[in-house]
């Protein structure tokens, strides 16, 4: 069967894939446009798995919210390049709308959007675009009034950083201001009793050994502890954080002017805590050509 042009514009619009790709995967099911689409997959399911071994720590973090529920998704590529681009910022914005119905990562992986899969979603869209992707994370808030921020936002609802903040009374014009503070200072937790007991214990004893280097008695640095202590978990905790909006206020005390609770937050950073490999260029190349 003759393969046409308009045989492979077809194709391309309804699979995304290259005009030779298109035209091969026609050629090689002689024309019949389903097969091709399946083809085209197949072939597509092989780049992606090429590509799963290269770092995606870039990519978007996007935010949704539905009266008190909000939740917060990133999805991550190799190059920031690809945060820009319209049908990346599509899929995860998709990705996002359908994380309000789920509990967490692997329910989302599984959730179908159009009938399909997110995960297979995120696989053609490797093959198309080019770049290892990724559904790394999301996190759920619930509250009276839960609100969201975005910093950086290249598109509505999505950025670098993501954060939804759940409030009791006051106002969403606070809530916004909490939320904006968390984006900048990145608390480790809503106040004490939420911290994770391994990282305040682990800062108490950096802070001992500190204090043992001055040669103080231990009566003493018993004493300094309980000070440094304090700070730190003013340094660290939201509610006695100072209030960015008004430094002369922790974040607790602007609560209560406001006449709000802060009941929960949550914050994702694209890429936080993943290794991105860094390769000696001169190493790369030999690499490329045999050498290394």
């Amino acid at each position: 069967m003759a393969i046409t042009a308009s045989m492979v514009k077809e194709l391309r619009e309804t699979s995304g894939a290259g005009m030779m790709d298109a035209k091969k995967a026609l050629t090689e099911t002689d024309g019949d446009m389903e097969a091709a689409i399946d083809w085209l997959r197949t072939k597509g399911l092989a780049k992606a798995a090429k590509k799963s071994g290269r770092t995606a720590a870039e990519g978007l973090v996007a935010v949704s919210v539905d009266g008190g529920t909000g939740v917060a998704v990133e999805v991550n590529s190799e190059t920031d390049f690809v945060g820009k681009n319209a049908e990346f910022q599509e899929m995860v914005a998709s990705f996002a709308t359908a994380a309000l119905q789920v509990a967490d990562t692997d329910a989302l992986q599984k959730f179908e959007i159009g009938g399909k899969p997110v995960s297979e979603i995120l696989t053609d869209k490797i093959a198309t675009i080019g770049e290892n992707m990724g559904l790394r994370r999301m996190a759920k808030l619930e509250g009276d009034t839960v609100v969201s921020y975005v910093h950086n936002a290249v598109a509505d609802g999505m950025g670098k950083i993501g954060v939804l903040v759940a409030t009791k009374g006051g106002d969403e014009a606070f809530a916004k201001q909490v939320a904006m503070h968390v984006a900048a200072v990145n608390p480790a937790s809503l106040s004490e009793v939420d911290l994770d007991p391994d990282v305040v214990e682990k800062e108490k004893q950096v802070q001992m050994d500190i204090a043992r280097e001055s040669g103080k008695p231990e009566q003493v640095i018993e004493k300094m502890i309980v000070g440094r202590m304090k700070k730190y978990m003013a340094e660290v905790t939201l509610l006695n954080q100072a209030f960015v909006v008004n430094p002369d206020l922790t974040v607790g005390d602007a609560a209560k002017e406001a006449g709000a609770e802060i009941t929960g937050f949550v914050r994702l950073e694209v890429g936080e805590g993943i290794e991105k490999k860094v390769e000696n260029f001169a190493e790369e190349v030999a690499k490329t050509a045999g050498k290394g």
